[in-house]
C-alpha cells in the first residue's frame, strides 16, 4: 500500500516551498532531496527545524517530509520551507477524515496551531513584506538628493 502524501506551499519574498508529507514515516525530513541535517548554513538549518522542535521528536518520527524549493537567496529560502512544514504539520493534522490510529492526540491537534503561532506568527501565515521599488529623484525608494539654500 502506498502512503497518502499531501502537498503544501508557502513563499516568501522570490523564494516558493512544496512541502510533501507523508503519514506513516520514520521523520525523514529533505530539502531539494538533501537530509535537513546537512543543509548549510547552520543558521538556514535552524530557522527550517523550528517547527519540528515544536511539534517534539515524538510526533516528528510518525511523518516523512520532503520540500522543494527554490528561488531567492538561502534564508529566504529557509523561511519559505519553514513555512510550508508549519502549514503541512498542521493541516495534517486536521485532516477532515481522521482514522483511528491518527498519531496525534486530541490534545496535540487543538494546540498545535497556538504553538506554533506563540513561536513564530509568521511561520503559519507567511510574511508578506516585499523590497518597495525606486522611485526616481534619488538613489533608492525613499532617499532624496539633499538641498542646500544657504
Amino acid at each position: 500500500m502506498i502512503p497518502k502524501t499531501e502537498i503544501y506551499y508557502a513563499s516568501r519574498k522570490t523564494a516558493s516551498a512544496h512541502v510533501y508529507i507523508t503519514k506513516n514515516g520514520h521523520g525523514k525530513v529533505r530539502v531539494n532531496n538533501i537530509p535537513l541535517e546537512m543543509i548549510e548554513p547552520e543558521s538556514a538549518r535552524e530557522v527550517m527545524m523550528a517547527p519540528l522542535e515544536i511539534i517534539g521528536e515524538e510526533n516528528r518520527d510518525k511523518v516523512d517530509i520532503s520540500i522543494r524549493v527554490r528561488g531567492g537567496g538561502f534564508m529566504g529560502q529557509a523561511y519559505a520551507s519553514a513555512t510550508a512544514m508549519s502549514r503541512a504539520l498542521v493541516g495534517w493534522t486536521k485532516s477532515k477524515k481522521e482514522p483511528k490510529d491518527h498519531p496525534f492526540p486530541k490534545s496535540t491537534r487543538q494546540q498545535l496551531r497556538e504553538k506554533i503561532a506563540d513561536y513564530d506568527k509568521y511561520l503559519i501565515s507567511g510574511d508578506a513584506r516585499r523590497k518597495e521599488p525606486k522611485k526616481f529623484g534619488g538613489p533608492g525608494a525613499r532617499r532624496r538628493k539633499q538641498k542646500s539654500y544657504r
